[in-house]
């Protein structure tokens, strides 16, 4: 028989046993000194439970039959389990990744009975010094339900995963030695609405202690601001709760500097307001969190608050903190760590905020729950707006009924469901309302709408006047139920940019328009993130958004043979599951940036530089700060030639351009300049920050600079000699042999002085490895039989015009099987005395088919071939849609340094807008590409295509043992189309008659 409990995990009327009512995150400290350290050991009223802690794990809740909470049970052979941790991390229960169905069967408010459980078991002290006093303990997030036992005694009960369950331990505790004990459960009725695309962790996975408090004490405090409208004069109402009678409270309110600049006193009893007032505050903002110390004595106790004075309004429909017009440049972050799961360590919190800061990243939408509420502290001192979000989440209530018009609305109309809605906001509002960071509450997320979702929305904009309210999905309201009064702000998912531009353009849309998520960055991508943000500039009423999302979810794993890997949804046979949609982050699961975040990070450079008077030298310097001149900005420019070589460079160290305005700057150096070259500005950090090095790079800007056309040089050129020998022509001259399949109508050999540089024949092709974002169409291109395109040669003819040139003509197609060639064209190779093959093709693509992934030429060189070297976009990948991070120069790498590992494999490496390029040995010895009519793209690999379309596990991916070389016309962008709209029209490969030309040139590099 299970142990005796109450059975309460199935029952919408009781949400918790004894829970004391939500408030405000704090702990009581002895003196200010202690307080203003904010480290919770520094208290003598605080004491940890983290640690190692007696733990069994039960496949079900019903298999627990002994009374393991009882002081003399014994549990000396349990195993050792840390809290805080996920059960899953440590060997227990099963790993499982699922986007938004179920986990379970959809029966709500019940769920299975094989339902998974752990006890945990440990003793404690209570000192001397805590007689007389109130002792409490507080769970700051357990998944997704628990009892709790003192000493044998069952003292209550909670749901409600990632926010504080906080119990009055007074009536069980005694001085000394007590015993406690708490039972998780897998699941509970609060299951249902915690629904989020995320691993699914159970167990205690934040911090776990214990307060003493006076007896007669503050019970919560809020600080509710008021300003004038010019800031000169601030007010901060201290709302304060008492319980157990008069408290006599005592207030400093205290500079940056430690200095004292108001202060006050009163006794309160229940409750009351001591108000604090002062003259021209430092406001906080994102670009400068100034924050205040407000120090508050209450019988022996102190408690501490940062204070941040700022104003957040929606005026004609435009977002604004302290007055100014704000973009909120987003991304949302999952608590994630590859190891420990949801439990975050402080400095992994750090990691995150110093990485965002580096990005010029200034808002966090906390998906899909509130976070560890020291994440808060830190985007206060850090300076971050946060868009705080409900637990609360029922995306699988839709799935599990697809067949029933309105079934997203399921729980969100049933009033049964009511109160468990608004206690997810009650009590995220309660622990947070007191920090600045905090612009926005949300409602939760992808929950469908109706009346439980605006009495949630009702009571916090009652709660809280002072920030909007926000909920995208009432985006999605079903006829039953059209209001949205109680919501601020409008919200969408991943609408198009031209929907975006709509919806500002139109007078009769009133509220601020907000993207709380957009930009999938799944893989390889986002690809549109300039288009989106020339939009949000371009209309007052559109607030910015939150890329999805921060960071890849790959959990840490291991082969058989020990070798490490992130596992993703399935690989630990967990049913069901979302494969790798988990994998859709800015950065890796170790925090390495993916290009994609240094995508994010041009896009939106707080700099602007363009040119308005080049021949001059003369540039316009915009300053999209909100708040903060360019005082603290440094502009380093160089000017380089062609090859690459620095002519002339300086820096720019007086920038006083104030926020949203412009000035001007000319360069006396590069007016002159007629040579062809690039200008680069670069946007440095003046000084030393917490996230950044003196020096460190926000931003940059590129101008080119046309060299003057050079009169024509008619040069000798050798003779080459031609002969057809089996199926081959043979093409001889000066230090080279080129081979030519007359029959398969490609190139099959290039040399140079007995170098062998092909090992295969040169083909065309079409295909790349599907990105995460091709998910959509690549069911089409597989459709059209674009994976498997075979060369179809009609005709071949050579002929030799004169004695320096052979010309090789191939009429061809390219097709599939089951269906009409894909495309059909005509190939021109041109081979000259010194060895270079151009090479010239007309191409007709079949018109109703979608668009290709790539059009260019494949060849197979050696292995050693590992080195190259080229001028175009680096250093990293950059393709037609995602360059804006990649500066134009000239580089040196090598094959392998251009690879970029992608969970999950993928097209990858390519480079946009290349010049020339030369794939060598590190010799020199190799081929070079040349630009013949416009720039190019291209890749080298040690993997080829077809392999990154096989593997699902960069570790599992096997090198071809050669240098795979693509030099391509064009290749399609990468969109965000893994979950946001369509690759945009002028980024797809959609030409149905299309020529390219690249000239292919043996050499020796010391010698060319």
């Amino acid at each position: 028989m299970m142990i005796n409990i109450p059975k309460l995990w199935e029952n919408l009327e009781v949400m918790h046993l004894n829970r004391e009512d939500a408030r405000t995150a704090f702990v009581p400290y002895a003196d200010a000194e202690a307080a203003a350290s904010g480290k919770r050991g520094h208290s003598p009223f605080y004491r940890t439970l983290n640690g190692n802690w007696a733990f069994r794990y039960f496949n079900s809740v019903y298999d627990v039959k002994e009374p393991f909470y009882e002081t003399d049970a014994n549990v000396g052979n349990w195993d050792s389990l840390i809290v805080p941790s996920c059960w899953q991390t440590n060997g227990y229960d099963q790993m499982q990744y699922t986007n938004f169905n179920y986990p379970i069967p959809c029966d709500p408010p019940f769920v299975p009975e094989e339902n998974p459980a752990g006890a945990y078991v440990r003793e404690f002290h209570v000192p001397d010094t805590w007689i007389g006093k109130q002792t409490h303990i507080v769970f700051e997030g357990v998944n997704s339900c628990f009892y709790l036992w003192v000493n044998g005694q069952l003292v209550g009960y909670s749901q409600g995963s990632r926010v504080p369950a906080e119990f009055d331990l007074t009536a069980f505790v005694k001085p000394g030695a007590n015993k406690v004990a708490v039972l998780v459960l897998k699941w509970c009725d609060g299951t249902y609405i915690e629904d989020q695309d995320c691993w699914r962790y159970t167990g205690i996975f934040r911090d776990v202690y214990l307060l003493a408090r006076d007896a007669k004490r503050i019970r919560d405090i809020e600080l509710k601001q008021d300003s004038n409208e010019d800031f000169s004069k601030a007010i901060v109402n201290v709302a304060i709760e008492t319980a157990g009678g008069d408290v006599t409270v005592k207030l400093e309110l205290n500079n940056a500097e430690g200095e004292v600049i108001a202060s006050g006193e009163g006794s309160v009893h229940d409750s009351g307001t001591i108000g604090l007032e002062l003259a021209n505050p430092i406001l906080w903002n994102a670009e400068n969190p100034y924050l205040y110390r407000l120090v508050v004595h209450a019988g022996e106790e102190v408690l501490s608050f940062a204070v941040g004075f700022r104003r957040i309004e929606i005026i004609d429909g435009v977002f604004r903190i302290n007055g100014a017009a704000v973009k909120l440049k987003g991304v949302n972050r999952h608590d994630s760590h590859p190891v420990l799961g949801q439990t975050i360590p402080i400095n992994h919190m750090i990691k995150d905020l110093n990485l965002m800061k580096r990005h010029n990243i200034n808002t966090i939408r906390t998906s899909h729950y509130p976070n560890d509420p020291r994440f808060l502290d830190l985007c206060d001192e850090y300076g971050f707006y946060v868009i705080d979000e409900a637990d609360l989440e029922c995306h699988g209530i839709a799935s599990a009924a697809p067949w029933k018009p309105g079934s997203f609305h399921t729980l969100s109309t049933n009033s049964a469901w009511r109160d468990a809605f608004i206690d997810r906001a009650v009590r995220m509002v309660e622990r947070d309302k007191n920090h600045a960071c905090i612009v926005m509450w949300s409602m939760g997320n992808e929950s469908g709408y109706g009346e439980n979702h605006i009495a949630m929305q009702d009571w916090t904009r009652r709660r809280d006047p002072s920030r909007p309210v926000h909920y995208e999905g009432a985006a999605h309201v079903y006829k039953g139920n059209p209001n949205v009064e109680t919501l601020d702000v409008n919200s969408r998912m991943y609408a198009s940019v031209e929907e975006v531009q709509q919806y500002g353009a139109d007078p009769a849309n009133t509220k601020p328009l907000f993207l709380c998520e957009y930009s999938h960055a799944m893989g390889n991508g986002p690809g549109d993130l300039k288009e989106y943000w020339d939009v949000f500039y371009a209309y007052p009423k559109l607030m910015g958004g939150c890329v999805w999302e921060w960071n890849d979810h790959g959990a840490l794993t291991y082969t058989a043979e020990g070798k490490p890997f992130y596992a993703y949804g399935g690989d630990f046979g967990d049913k069901p599951n979302d494969g790798n949609f988990c994998l859709d982050g800015l950065v890796t699961p170790d925090r390495k940036p993916h290009i994609g975040l240094l995508e994010l990070k041009q896009v939106i450079t707080p700099v602007v530089i363009e040119a308005v008077g080049q021949q001059q030298g003369l540039y316009k310097v915009t300053n999209l700060y909100d708040f903060i001149d360019l005082s603290g900005v440094v502009l380093h420019w160089k000017l380089e030639n062609t090859a690459g070589r620095i002519l002339k460079q300086g820096q720019i160290t007086q920038l006083d351009i104030q926020p949203k305005q412009y000035g001007t700057i000319q360069l006396d150096e590069v007016s002159s300049y007629k040579g062809g070259g690039i200008l680069t500005f670069s946007v440095r950090q003046k000084n030393e920050t917490v996230w950044a090095e003196a020096g460190y790079e926000l931003s940059f800007a590129q101008f080119e600079y046309d060299a003057p056309q050079a009169p024509a040089v008619h040069a000798t050129v050798p003779a080459i000699t031609a002969k057809e020998e089996d199926e081959s022509l043979l093409l001889e001259g000066e230090g080279f042999r080129h081979t030519f399949n007359l029959r398969k109508g490609t190139l099959t050999g290039l040399s140079k002085h007995g170098i062998e540089l092909l090992t295969a024949p040169a083909s065309f092709t079409i295909w790349r490895a599907p990105t995460d974002n091709d998910r959509n169409v690549k069911v089409k291109w597989i459709a059209e039989g674009y994976d498997r395109v075979g060369m179809k040669v009609y005709g071949t003819s050579w002929s030799q015009p004169d004695e320096s040139t052979v010309e090789v003509k191939v009429s061809f197609a390219l097709s599939g099987y089951i269906f009409y060639p894909i495309l059909k064209g005509e190939a021109v190779w041109r081979f000259d005395g010194n060895g270079v093959a151009t090479l010239s093709v007309s191409v007709d693509v079949r018109e109703e088919l979608v668009f290709l992934p790539r059009f260019g030429l494949r060849l197979e060189m050696s292995e050693a071939t590992e080195e190259i070297e080229y001028a175009g976009f680096g250093p990293h990948e950059s393709y037609v849609d995602k360059r804006r991070s990649a500066k134009k120069g000239v580089y040196l790498t090598m094959v392998d340094d251009m690879f970029e590992n992608y969970i999950f494999p993928q097209e990858n490496g390519s480079r946009y807008g290349t010049e020339w390029m030369v794939a060598s040995n590190e010799q020199g010895m190799g081929l070079r590409f040349e630009q013949v009519s416009g720039a190019f793209s291209f890749n080298a690999s040690r993997y080829t295509p077809e392999e990154l379309t096989e593997k699902t596990h960069s570790h599992l991916l096997k090198k071809s043992g050669k240098t795979i070389v693509h030099a391509d016309y064009k290749m399609s962008g990468v969109g965000s189309n893994s979950c946001g709209p369509e690759l945009l029209q002028q980024y797809r490969l959609d030409e149905k008659s299309f020529t390219f030309d690249i000239r292919i040139v043996p050499v020796f590099k010391e010698d060319y």
